[in-house]
């Protein structure tokens, strides 16, 4: 089992960035592919972006890609999702999530294990 800690969330204006970090428990951690969603006020968990496991191709959902960026460091057993010319409605709770299934994983129940989630805040 691992367990999932996600920070770097906050206050940013529109064109700004952030890196968000998540951090994993247990020694398997390279076992895991691991992904990212979020959740707006008043809307339904959605997908962000997924890392398998070998870290050589990643997938992303249009509204972010070109601006968002998936990476992982297994040596520090933490994935990390830098978000760069953000928008306001990229307003959410986002969540990093780990799943022992091979190959791209961007549905929820795809996920066995998720963090807290860090609130994610842009002005205009």
């Amino acid at each position: 089992q691992v367990q999932l800690v996600e920070s770097g969330g906050g206050l940013v204006q529109a064109g700004g960035s952030l890196r968000l970090s998540c951090a994993t428990s247990g020694r398997t951690f390279g076992s895991y592919a691991m992904g990212w969603f979020r959740q707006a006020p008043g809307k339904e968990r959605e997908f962000v972006a997924a890392l398998p496991l070998s870290g050589y191709s990643t997938y992303y959902a249009d509204s972010v890609k070109g601006r968002f960026t998936i990476s992982r460091d297994n040596a520090k057993n933490t994935v990390y999702l830098q978000m760069n010319s953000l928008k306001p409605e990229d307003t959410a709770v986002y969540s990093c999530a780990a799943t022992l299934l091979a190959g791209i994983r961007s549905r929820m129940n795809e996920y066995a294990y998720w963090g807290q989630g860090t609130q994610v805040t842009v002005s205009s």
